[in-house]
């Protein structure tokens, strides 16, 4: 790389809420040459919003392999650029992956512009556990190839994050339900930072019901986190979780998992979670 060479930001939008958008990135957003958009009329709106003018160019899944050495050509010849998703963080489960990696490959700079995130957002006010988690983005579209990805997830004790669409967010939860269990602990969260945002954490089950008995709960973009299998434990867990079980008998519940954290080194926020999923199975 070279000191005349470009810079590729990778720019975070707003998920909803314009106020959301960072000084850095609109600062970033003004002052590079070109800014690739998924959705030029999308991002638009939000650059007339923030009164910048650059000049837009389309960058989704269908063009992005043909129009990767366009960009590191700009970028090569001193241009910087900004990368864009429609919402949120680019490339999580949005395009940008192949883009950033052919940037990186030829010795370019890449710089991340962080700010809003949907997982995140929604991770955030979840009440499920945060310390471990995995990030799995929209499930298959088909019923049997749905449940077949889920079947590979039963046993995964680590907080599970998808992200739904309106046309399929009933169809998904029951098959979550069908296949780890209608008692498992997850939070709907939709429309985050918007007018209608809503967030409902409960059994798979009774997310289903809520619902089925409210449409306009099935309206918007969906972030569903469901908690791990609590059943998938090491033999040190097992021991760690039974030692808050005895400790609990004589002492509050938050009182046994700090104990029982400093007896066996693990995370305290861990063990009173797992302590909660099976008060509520029992």
């Amino acid at each position: 790389m070279t000191s005349t060479s470009g810079v590729l930001y990778v720019v975070a939008t707003p998920i909803g809420n314009l106020g959301d958008i960072t000084e850095r990135a609109k600062h970033i957003l003004q002052s590079v040459s070109l800014i690739a958009a998924e959705d030029t009329r999308h991002t638009g709106r939000l650059l007339q919003h923030l009164g910048i003018t650059n000049k837009l160019i389309s960058l989704h899944d269908h063009n992005e392999r043909q129009k990767a050495s366009f960009f590191v050509e700009k970028l090569s010849k001193g241009n910087d650029l900004a990368l864009v998703s429609d919402a949120g963080t680019p490339l999580i489960s949005d395009p940008g992956y192949f883009l950033v990696r052919e940037v990186r490959a030829a010795g370019l700079k890449v710089v991340p512009i962080p700010g809003a995130c949907a997982l995140i957002s929604a991770l955030s006010a979840s009440g499920l556990a945060t310390d471990s988690f995995v990030f799995e983005g929209f499930l298959a579209a088909k019923t049997t190839a749905r449940q077949k990805q889920l079947a590979l997830l039963k046993n995964e004790p680590r907080t599970m994050v998808f992200y739904e669409s309106t046309h399929r967010i009933l169809d998904s939860l029951n098959d979550m339900s069908n296949v780890l269990g209608e008692d498992r602990l997850a939070t709907v969260a939709r429309e985050l930072t918007k007018t209608f945002e809503t967030i409902n954490t409960d059994s798979l089950k009774n997310l289903i019901r809520w619902m089925e008995e409210d449409s306009d709960q099935k309206r918007g973009e969906f972030v569903v986190i469901v908690s791990g299998n609590p059943n998938s434990l090491t033999s040190e867990e097992s021991e760690a979780d039974r030692l808050v079980d005895i400790i609990s008998t004589k002492l509050p519940l938050a009182q046994a998992t700090s104990l029982t954290a400093e007896i066996t080194g693990e995370r305290k926020k861990t063990l009173y979670q797992r302590a909660l999923l099976r008060r509520d199975e029992s």
